[in-house]
């Protein structure tokens, strides 16, 4: 039995706002739910196009839902704007990559 950990990137596309937080939400649910969950994850912006502050409230939950299960979360490739809303509302250092 290995007990090296699991890790793995989950890419995402296009807008995070408010019209695409349900979709994204009831995706993000159905992939925690998985059997094999993986014990890090890497959520890679690069390719998303728009943000809102619907986002910063998304990161924050994915995270809530990383650290119930015990599980590693990294966000890689932020855009400046989102940064730029967490900043505002004072959760920079929650959604910022942790540095080992």
């Amino acid at each position: 039995m290995s007990t090296e950990a699991r890790a793995e990137v989950l890419a995402l596309e296009g807008a995070l706002s408010f019209e695409t937080l349900p979709r994204v939400l009831e995706e993000s649910r159905a992939y925690s739910a998985r059997p094999d969950l993986p014990d890090r994850l890497t959520i890679d912006f690069a390719a998303i196009t728009e943000v809102d502050s619907s986002a910063v409230a998304l990161l924050l939950e994915w995270r809530r839902e990383a650290a119930r299960r015990g599980k590693g979360l990294n966000f890689v490739n932020l855009p400046a704007n989102l940064l730029a809303l967490a900043d505002l509302y004072g959760v920079t250092g929650l959604i910022q990559p942790c540095r080992a």
